[in-house]
């Protein structure tokens, strides 16, 4: 657990789990750091896990004014060369990954591998509305209504059905877990992304060895944006994870780290032991 300092005088928070193959997590909107905590055990018997809080994330500085979403590239570069890595393998999941492509494409000499997990290359018209209706919950500045009225939209119809206590009990933790500070900076991140998208063009510059994630019933990223990205980018696999929606890494959590250890074990320099959790 430390923090770096970036190029404008921002403090990012970020923590390192296990030894071996460098690997770089980018968490969601809404996520942070803690929200890897059931992964981080077998992820860490594995790999040099690596777990950044964005601008406006978890532990890390929060901004005073909007920006573009490209403003965290260089914090993925500047963390990297905190730690000293000339390259590592890189995770983006949604929001992240939607900055993992940028840095991807920005420097391709320091990502060995890109992995993409419900995540898109452009913000189509829904995504752009779900997006104000999060602004509009988060305006109300009351942790358990944003809830009731954020996350429906995240996990899929099954996991309601089986996990419906859990979510009201995390429903309850939200009224004191989400203060003005988190609101503020959860408008920014959500407004970061007006207007950003990449090309086919672009998609297909990238290079290095891809792994997309997607799930069916995804309704924030659906599979045919991310089946677009499978047919722009050259070098660059898809699974589709099964009666799952946008929150698959957790809905499915064992599943998600077979398929990351999987891909990871392929393409790493150094031995992966093992995907099984």
């Amino acid at each position: 657990m430390a923090t770096f300092r970036t190029h404008d005088g921002l403090e990012l928070y970020y923590e390192e789990h296990g030894q071996g193959t460098p690997v770089v997590f980018l968490g969601g909107i809404m996520m942070n750091t803690a929200s890897w905590a059931q992964h981080v055990p077998v992820l860490a018997r594995h790999v040099r896990l690596i777990l950044l809080d964005l601008r406006d994330q978890g532990r890390s500085d929060k901004m005073r004014a909007d920006y573009p979403l490209d403003i965290h590239v260089p914090d993925v570069i500047e963390l990297l060369d905190t730690m000293n890595l000339p390259s590592a393998h890189l995770m983006g999941l949604s929001y992240g990954g939607q900055v993992a492509q940028r840095v991807a494409l920005a420097h391709p000499d320091r990502v060995h591998t890109l992995i993409l997990a419900n995540s898109n290359h452009y913000i189509p018209n829904h995504l752009a509305e779900i997006g104000r209706a999060w602004e509009v919950a988060a305006e109300i500045g009351d942790g358990e209504r944003f809830f009731q009225l954020a996350v429906p939209f995240i996990y899929s119809r099954a996991f309601y059905e089986q996990h419906l206590d859990m979510l009201r009990q995390r429903q309850a933790m939200f009224k004191s877990l989400l203060t003005k500070e988190w609101f503020e900076g959860f408008r920014r991140l959500c407004r970061s992304t007006e207007g950003a998208a990449l090309t086919e063009e672009e998609l297909g510059r990238i290079a290095m060895p891809t792994l997309l994630i997607g799930a069916d019933e995804d309704i924030i990223t659906p599979l045919r944006l991310m089946e677009e990205m499978h047919r722009a980018i050259p070098n660059c696999e898809f699974i589709s994870v099964p009666r799952t929606g946008h929150g698959a890494f957790l809905e499915r959590v064992a599943e998600f780290l077979t398929i990351v250890l999987g891909f990871l074990a392929k393409h790493s320099e150094a031995p992966v032991h093992g995907t099984s959790g």
